[in-house]
């Protein structure tokens, strides 16, 4: 018999939950809220290709209620949606590079 795991799974892992204090960085006002050009700035600074059309993408895909920015609901599936295109290991890189 099948497990049923609501949207979103059992949580996020260590490398999400990263990605995510990444991402939460760029908030340009503090209130945990990201905008596409926020996205856009955080996915430049990963060296991400397309990031413009990526933080779309993002946004589109993890802003439930399409009020243009992504709040603390929408969060972890924007996370989800992005840790698979392989962002932990730059962000490791990142943060090595910031600390100097």
């Amino acid at each position: 018999m099948p497990i049923w795991v609501p949207k979103g799974g059992m949580g996020l892992t260590p490398a999400e939950e990263q990605l995510k204090c990444y991402l939460k960085r760029y908030a340009a006002n503090k209130d945990g809220r990201l905008r596409r050009n926020e996205l856009k700035l955080a996915f430049q600074n990963l060296e991400l290709n397309f990031s413009g059309f990526r933080a779309k993408r993002a946004l589109r895909h993890a802003d439930v209620n399409e009020d243009g920015y992504i709040d603390d609901v929408e969060m972890n599936e924007l996370v989800i949606y992005a840790s698979k295109w392989g962002l932990s290991n730059r962000i490791v890189g990142e943060t090595r590079n910031s600390s100097k």
